[in-house]
């Protein structure tokens, strides 16, 4: 999932799925795109590098073959391949997919590696149907300079935990799951 904090318009993310309000869709996913090809890719104890190699070769094929049907379903941004010079390892540059439709297994699927799917909304109700519309609901951020409407969109979210204006991090006071298909249980804060 990308956190990104925008001034004006809107982004919600959840399962590396950012739907970006229309009206800053394309510049913002251009800017995503750009972003995407600056990340430092090898060993993650290598400094500067932010994204490291996938668990297992067999995780990298299954990547590498999600990427191809992706290709297919929606268009590439970013990324999509092995990097250069790094191909003995499990490597997979950051990829970027737009243009897909929502029956598509590129947008519809859990995907456990470096792959981000952009779509536009017009309204919150359709960003809410869109987010909502899914198996799985481990986690959710929104990121808006109209706090009021960020926490009016966060309540409607069908997600395990929803974020506002930051992502992915963990609070032990808080407890943590999924919801739908996601997670199990609920851990961290006192229960745990």
């Amino acid at each position: 999932m990308f956190g990104i904090f925008l001034s004006h318009g809107e982004v919600c993310a959840t399962m590396s799925r950012v739907l970006i309000e229309q009206s800053i869709h394309e510049p913002l996913l251009e800017r995503l795109g750009e972003e995407a090809g600056k990340i430092r890719i090898g060993h993650g104890l290598d400094e500067d590098v932010l994204l490291d190699p996938l668990v297992s070769s067999s995780q990298h094929e299954k990547m590498l073959e999600v990427i191809e049907r992706g290709k297919t379903e929606g268009r590439l941004v970013a990324g999509g391949s092995v990097p250069a010079g790094l191909e003995s390892g499990c490597y997979v540059k950051p990829t970027i997919f737009a243009d897909m439709a929502e029956d598509r297994s590129i947008w519809c699927e859990k995907i456990f590696g470096p792959v981000v799917r952009v779509k536009p909304f017009e309204t919150e109700a359709d960003a809410i149907r869109m987010d909502n519309d899914s198996r799985f609901g481990l986690g959710a951020a929104v990121m808006s300079a109209d706090l009021d409407r960020a926490e009016r969109m966060a309540r409607r979210f069908r997600a395990g935990i929803i974020w506002i204006n930051c992502s992915q991090r963990t609070f032990t006071e808080a407890l943590w799951g999924g919801y739908k298909k996601s997670g199990i249980g609920r851990k961290l804060g006192e229960r745990a």
